[in-house]
């Protein structure tokens, strides 16, 4: 049997061998210290090599910290638009009281030896950012997998950290680069192509699915963040979900709609009474005829089948929110979402805000701003309204100025419609002499890229229902948009059922149950 001082010996030559690699002692964190170097040098001898530089690096993308307090130092010259060389350099670090930490003016110096021109420093830098980035995912997946071992740890709190992490990492490390003009011009020449030849519908966004607000607006356009506000009881949430069924019914468009007030139940509840006819609460109450079922039965098959996606977490921030939508879109090419409403959104990660209400609500309306252009989507987001509209005296119809909590809404806003009953306050005319009854003005206060204009829209109460006024039907007759007097050849007559109030006794009666027709206009 071998001694243990021979043991040891052994030992000690195994590893002093060329041939032992450094995993056999562990693993440095990812890192390209002479491309650091190189960097930097380039940035002390070429007095434009900072303007490729600066929007890809930051303090800590580098692994040395004598490199992160130099990088600081350049910066501090750059912000103050002073020249950047050795000097000035070494200088800026002496006022820091960091040119010691560095490694003194000869370490400074010695930077500008590494790299002969600067020909190739924008490339280093990228690489230099990626290993920032990869330093970032082990140490986020560190703390994931510690924590995961920890019996005490919610997995789904746990889930939801290592998400918003990887977020973090994504947004903070991924930015767009500019254009050209002229491939935006080819790219645009494209898509005019493929609206020319759209014989369908002659939209060129996602259709509303009603025909005067898709002759306005052109159907919603991509990257368009939509706010549409209302007084309580006006019905924002029976026209969004409108929106949002004529989209994925009658044009086959993925849509997400987040439910911070209702529940997925209810908002399913009143997508049935829609598209069936039959009042809510009665379905609600289970308090349904045969017939009714039968109706409910043969109508709800496009409905059941249509790529809407429901999500009715409570108080969502912004940055799960954005999360989902990536995921959805990614998963199942989502072309629209809608949100309600933004007031009950939370701007941080813990919900608890961060100080002014107002930031806050900026915050959110960028943010969703900024999703709308990162998946090219558009986003509807529902608003309140401040109560100086039932103050007001005359009409009593919203203006921008009454958008409530903060004027970063109606300014990071594409299209701000407003919705409007005049029956709701008692008017029997509008201004010009139109009847209110069962009408609900859907009002564009604010279009970035087309008119402004008033659209006005049939509201059923009693299944809190916007149909188009004409009743031609959701997602029909899109072709006669590309026409400008087509209106003139459509009649306006009343629904059946606004025009029989009777109850359902009666109805029987009128109507045998045997010789139900699946294609009443029930």
């Amino acid at each position: 049997m071998a001694e243990p001082i021979e043991i040891v010996k052994k030992s000690l030559i195994r590893k002093a061998t060329p041939e032992t690699s450094m995993s056999d002692y562990g693993k440095l964190p990812p890192q390209v210290k002479d491309l650091e170097e190189a960097v930097l040098g380039a940035v002390m001898i070429e007095q434009n090599a900072i303007n490729e530089v600066t929007d890809i690096l930051k303090d800590e993308s580098f692994y040395v910290d004598a490199h992160q307090r130099i990088w600081r130092a350049i910066r501090m010259l750059f912000q103050s638009q002073a020249p950047i060389d050795l000097l000035t350099v070494t200088e800026q670090l002496k006022k820091n009281g960091e040119l010691d930490a560095v490694g003194g003016p000869f370490y400074v110096a010695q930077l500008t030896n590494k790299v002969g021109s600067a020909a190739n420093v924008e490339y280093h830098a990228r690489l230099i950012a990626e290993k920032h980035i990869q330093r970032q995912l082990i140490s986020t997946s560190s703390e994931i997998i510690k924590d995961a071992y920890e019996d005490s740890t919610d997995v789904f709190d746990l889930l939801d950290k290592a998400e918003k992490n990887l977020f973090s990492i994504a947004e903070n490390s991924l930015k767009r680069n500019s254009e050209d003009i002229g491939s935006i011009i080819m790219g645009e020449l494209k898509e005019i192509d493929i609206r020319m030849n759209n014989t369908e519908d002659h939209l060129n966004g996602v259709a509303s699915g009603f025909i005067d607000l898709d002759r306005t607006t052109g159907g919603w356009q991509k990257s368009d963040l939509v706010i549409l506000a209302a007084r309580p009881a006006m019905g924002k949430t029976s026209f969004t979900l409108a929106l949002a069924r004529n989209a994925a019914v009658d044009h086959g468009k993925g849509v997400a709609i987040f439910s911070l007030e209702m529940s997925s139940v209810q908002l399913v509840q009143r997508l049935i009474s829609m598209e069936t006819h039959i009042p809510s609460d009665k379905i609600r109450k289970g308090n349904l005829e045969q017939y009714e079922y039968q109706i409910l039965t043969s109508k709800i098959d496009n409905l059941k089948n249509a790529p809407i996606f429901i999500d009715d977490t409570p108080a969502i921030n912004v940055f799960e929110l954005r999360s989902k939508c990536r995921r959805l879109k990614q998963q199942h090419d989502i072309q629209l979402v809608v949100i309600d409403y933004l007031q009950l959104m939370s701007g941080t990660v813990d919900g608890k805000g961060g100080g002014n209400r107002e930031q806050e609500i900026s915050q959110i309306s960028r943010s969703l701003k900024g999703l709308a252009k990162e998946l090219q989507i558009p986003v509807i987001a529902l608003s309140q309204l401040s109560r100086a509209v039932e103050t007001r005296g005359g009409d009593k119809k919203p203006i921008l100025s009454d958008l409530r909590e903060s004027g970063a809404i109606e300014q990071d806003a594409d299209i701000v419609i407003f919705l409007y009953r005049g029956e709701y306050y008692g008017l029997e005319q509008d201004a010009e002499g139109n009847p209110t009854k069962d009408i609900a003005e859907v009002i564009i206060a604010k279009h970035r890229n087309g008119p402004v204009k008033t659209v006005r829209t049939r509201f059923i109460s009693k299944f809190a229902k916007f149909e188009n006024l004409d009743e031609i039907g959701a997602g029909d007759h899109y072709s006669d948009i590309k026409s400008t007097g087509e209106r003139q050849n459509y009649k306006i007559k009343a629904s059946k059922m606004n025009d029989d109030e009777s109850d359902d006794i009666s109805f029987e009666k009128k109507h045998k149950k045997e010789d139900f027709d699946e294609d009443a206009p029930f």
